[in-house]
């Protein structure tokens, strides 16, 4: 399982469908995961804020806490048909499965580690410097535009098994 963190959230041109970009911590290799709107949204908001409003993904930790467990992380664990599955992990060895787009808005929220099976990255992730070839330093908005000529080529077909 490799460490992830937020890139980018961006909308997929073709199919308007949201997409959340997921870089290795200790790495250079990406990987785009499509989401459902809401959950988007959710993503979109960033870490929950001691003052915010509470929305829905905001509920499961203090569900969990009032259970006496705790809520670790998110990871993505199978690519299978072109379709991500998901976990949450919980305390004791617990895990649960969840829609992937459901268990990132969560681990955003709750500003949980993210994971991603090793399988899956050395199948379909994407080199950051090949997406991005002026690199970090690139300022946000070249950045973008170098993403988003990557993603109007990429369709969650493209994650089905060949």
């Amino acid at each position: 399982m490799r460490a992830m963190r937020v890139l980018r959230l961006v909308v997929h041109t073709r199919t308007r469908e949201p997409v959340l970009l997921l870089g290795e911590i200790d790495g250079d290799r990406c990987l785009p995961v499509f989401l459902r709107r809401p959950q988007a949204e959710v993503i979109a908001v960033g870490p929950r804020g001691d003052r915010d409003q509470p929305l829905t993904q905001d509920l499961i930790g203090p569900i969990v806490a009032g259970l006496g467990r705790r809520l670790e992380g998110a990871e993505i664990t199978e690519l299978r048909d072109g379709t991500f599955s998901a976990e949450l992990v919980f305390d004791q060895g617990t895990r649960i499965a969840a829609l992937p787009s459901d268990a990132l808005a969560v681990a955003v929220r709750d500003q949980l580690p993210i994971g991603v099976a090793d399988e899956i990255l050395d199948e379909v992730g994407q080199s950051i410097a090949e997406l991005f070839p002026a690199g970090g330093a690139a300022p946000p908005d070249q950045q973008l535009r170098e993403f988003r000529e990557f993603i109007e080529d990429v369709s969650p077909e493209d994650f089905r098994d060949r």
